[in-house]
């Protein structure tokens, strides 16, 4: 069991670390995009893309980025007794908490794939079964969501990247709670 739990928390942490080293670049993207923004809006026509790209570009940062920043410890947390608890107290709190995490990102998900699913044309039955049934060639997309605004992008890739992101951040809280768990018993991982 310890093996399979060494392996799990190496892969996932590995995998949310390099997703989150590339993602810290996103800042420069949404600049670049702001920057284009005002650029054509001061000096051309404006572009009417601008907005929404910088909002896409917006979500992926933050939501791609949680789970690094869950690894690393950079989430906010109340330190009013946190930082004079020793190391075993630190664990045992964050294994009891991460499991409200846990709940929250599960319903996140849950909705996530129910509005990803509406979004790619399901609007009716089961979510899981459209999708499985998309994997096996059963089901077939329906007519795309647009975004109500002049430019009309799809919204379908954005909330893909969301379901991404909220599974990502699920992997890494159980990552947690695993190393939680470890620091407990005074195990290696």
């Amino acid at each position: 069991m310890i093996a399979f739990a060494r392996g799990y928390v190496r892969i996932v942490d590995a995998t949310n670390y390099r997703i989150g080293r590339v993602m810290m670049y996103g800042i420069f993207v949404m600049i670049g995009i702001l920057m284009w923004s005002s650029v054509s809006k001061t000096f051309f026509n404006p572009s009417l893309w601008t907005l929404e790209i910088a909002q896409f570009a917006m979500v992926t940062y933050y939501i791609m980025g949680g789970p690094y920043a869950l690894q690393l410890g950079a989430n906010v947390r109340m330190d009013l007794f946190y930082h004079d608890w020793s190391d075993i107290r630190k664990a045992q709190i964050d294994a009891i908490t991460v499991f409200f995490l846990i709940f929250y990102l599960a319903v996140l998900l849950h909705g996530a794939l129910g509005s990803a699913a509406y979004s790619l044309g399901h609007y009716k039955g089961e979510t899981y079964s459209f999708f499985a049934g998309l994997l096996t060639g059963s089901e077939e997309v329906g007519r795309l969501e647009r975004s109500p605004t002049a430019w009309r992008p799809y919204i379908w890739p954005i909330k893909l990247v969301m379901c991404l992101g909220f599974f990502l951040m699920l992997l890494q809280a159980i990552s947690e709670l695993i190393k939680d768990i470890a620091r407990i018993r005074k195990v290696e991982l």
